[in-house]
């Protein structure tokens, strides 16, 4: 009664919130729970805090190599000097909107170590949505602090795959992450599925979501069917469990304005980090968007033949699309008529992934530049450190198009970058409506700055045209926004609803329970918390991590053949980056031809046979000898 009390007290006026925070508690205290038991059935005492300042003046030292070349770098150090000034405020929910290139990853932990030394906090949690970025900002994290963790203290921890199965088992429960390092850097399906999932391998961390400082690094990919659900979540451990929550993108979304009486994040007084966040985007305009759509859509053949053309005259070529056939389909057109052609997509484990792009930034070195063409799905349009002298993007929403042109002219080494919208002929986007909506909203801005451009600041990156694209784009999804779901999606719960409804007054039961029975039910908490996690998925098509045999991933899956208990732990967390991700389908697949198989028995845990993962493409339910025999 007294969190109800103090709830009410701090402004929440919804029945359906309120509700939903007490659940939440709940949940809450479940995870102490579970934590405390596994570590105590483990014989393991919770490690000891890691002071602050050891790490701070690792950063500083860091920071202070650094020298301004030209007008970008000086930007770039105004933003990391108003992140430290504004670490000294209290907790709190704050936004951090900053353009592409503006050095957010060490502003944002620069002023993640100095807000965390100065309450008292217990960690830094990193929540991004690709594990491109997690390689990449932990990397850069892990060389600041490599001082520190050469005595064996874990300070950045990498968790991005769940190679354990969804079914908890006595060994499963036992080699979960609990999150327990200072620096943490996780996808946002893994944070949701702390938040909402069922089983008690997620649960187990959320404590650890207290007296935190959580950083959402591209909070624009939060899925929009959990928007209410995240932002009551995130009110909940800001104004309840001490910790300080920023939203960090180019291309802020409107999550204070949505539904209040379902749920908006309740940013706090003062919130953006950046005092003039307009004169920042005008500052380190860098690029030229340039509308090149036509109504017959443009082929593979001519999406080639341009970005040959764009490679003569700029140099190097990225080239972003939405499906990984296309990105397939464009790499054998472009694949030996220049000598370095690249191809990406998540398809390939993070190692793979992280290895070709080193091969690209080696080309894209300017003391010393290659020309080279890079064919991407959209992992690398957000947050990945790459400079381009042209950007060919797919259409699609102008929150991807801006986080693509961030990586053209990047460094502002070139007068301006160009960065060209194309429309796919025939793209077939029947299984991707979220895409296909974001394409309608965006040709409808793309009339509109012709129409009147004043309106945007002649800029489409600025920060009244994402406003405006959100307004639209959000409008037209707000119904999606609670997490609906259907009796298909849980076998005990035979009619349509919503999460945030089963997660708070749940009134659909609670009727039924009093027409059957001709009074209310006798609870006071009527929740349907066990239906509601299990209709919890964090993507629409969740889809299971596999073992790899790329590089070391080989050496892994033999040892993981024949580990002992003890090694399993160790094992499947450096399996992480040799793994991805297969919708049931493909499994299915690859089990019937035999070629997906358990590391040990019953463990749920597969390995892929090395007949099915390419140099070029990654992962494949075809073998590597029949995508061989495509390419030439």
């Amino acid at each position: 009664m007294r969190c109800r009390l103090e709830l009410l007290r701090q402004g929440v006026q919804s029945l359906e919130v309120g509700q939903f925070m007490l659940g939440f508690l709940v949940r809450f205290l479940f995870s102490t729970l579970i934590d405390a038991d596994r570590l105590n059935s483990a014989e393991r005492e919770p490690p000891t805090k890691q002071p602050w300042q050891p790490l701070i003046d690792l950063l500083e030292i860091h920071l202070s190599g650094f020298t301004a070349k030209n007008r970008i770098d000086e930007v770039r150090a105004d933003i990391s000097r108003s992140c430290l000034e504004f670490a000294a405020r209290g907790k709190g929910l704050y936004q951090l909107t900053v353009p592409t290139g503006g050095g957010k990853t060490l502003a944002s932990l620069r002023f993640g170590l100095h807000h965390a030394a100065k309450h008292q906090m217990d960690r830094i949690i990193y929540v991004v949505p690709y594990t491109s970025i997690i390689d990449q900002n932990a990397r850069v994290a892990r060389s600041v602090f490599t001082p520190l963790e050469e005595g064996g203290r874990q300070v950045v921890l990498e968790h991005h795959s769940n190679l354990t199965p969804e079914q908890d088992t006595n060994e499963s429960k036992l080699l979960a992450e609990n999150w327990d390092a200072p620096i943490i850097y996780t996808t946002a399906v893994q944070f949701l599925e702390t938040l909402f999932a069922a089983g008690t391998r997620g649960v187990r961390r959320l404590h650890q979501l207290a007296n935190a400082v959580i950083i959402f690094d591209e909070i624009q990919t939060m899925p929009i069917r959990t928007v209410h659900l995240f932002n009551n979540a995130i009110n909940f451990l800001v104004s309840q469990c001490g910790s300080t929550a920023v939203f960090c993108t180019a291309t802020q979304p409107l999550l204070d304005r949505v539904e209040q009486n379902k749920g908006a994040a309740r940013l706090s007084n003062n919130a953006q980090m950046m005092s003039d966040v307009g004169g920042l985007f005008r500052g380190l305009h860098r690029v030229n968007i340039e509308n090149r759509c036509k109504d017959e859509g443009w082929t593979e053949d001519e999406v080639a033949e341009t970005a040959l053309e764009e490679l003569e005259a700029s140099g190097s070529v990225l080239i972003i699309v939405n499906k990984k056939a296309q990105a397939r389909e464009l790499y054998r057109r472009i694949r030996g008529r220049t000598e370095h052609v690249y191809h990406l997509s998540t398809s390939m484990c993070p190692a793979h992934r992280t290895a070709v792009l080193d091969r690209v930034k080696t080309c894209l070195d300017p003391m010393n530049p290659s020309p080279v063409i890079c064919i991407s799905t959209q992992l690398i349009e957000a947050g990945v450190d790459v400079d381009f002298g042209t950007v060919i993007r797919y259409l699609a929403g102008l929150d991807s198009i801006t986080q693509a042109a961030g990586r053209c002219n990047r460094n502002g080494f070139r007068e301006a970058g160009r960065v060209l919208i194309v429309n796919a002929a025939n793209e077939g986007l029947e299984r991707l409506p979220e895409i296909r909506l974001a394409q309608d909203v965006t040709k409808r801005l793309l009339r509109e700055f012709q129409e009147n451009s004043a309106a945007f600041d002649h800029d489409l990156q600025s920060p009244k045209a994402m406003e405006r694209f959100y307004h639209y784009y959000f409008f037209q999804r707000a119904h999606e926004m609670a997490f609906p779901v259907s009796g298909r999606d849980v076998k005990e719960m035979a009619r349509n609803d919503e999460l945030l409804n089963l997660l708070s007054i749940n009134s659909g039961s609670v009727e039924i329970y009093k027409n059957e029975n001709n009074t209310p039910p006798p609870l006071f908490l009527r929740q349907s918390f066990m239906s509601a996690a299990k209709a919890f998925k964090a993507i629409d098509s969740p889809a299971d991590g596999v073992i790899v045999p790329y590089a070391e991933g080989k050496q892994l899956i033999v040892e993981l053949l024949c580990a002992g208990y003890e090694e399993k732990g160790r094992l499947l967390k450096e399996a992480q980056r040799y793994s991805v991700n297969l919708f049931p389908h493909e499994m299915m697949r690859l089990k019937e031809k035999r070629r997906l198989n358990e590391v040990w028995e019953g463990s749920g845990v597969y390995y892929l046979d090395e007949r099915h993962y390419s140099e070029n493409f990654g992962a494949s339910t075809d073998e590597v000898a029949e995508i061989k025999a495509l390419i030439i």
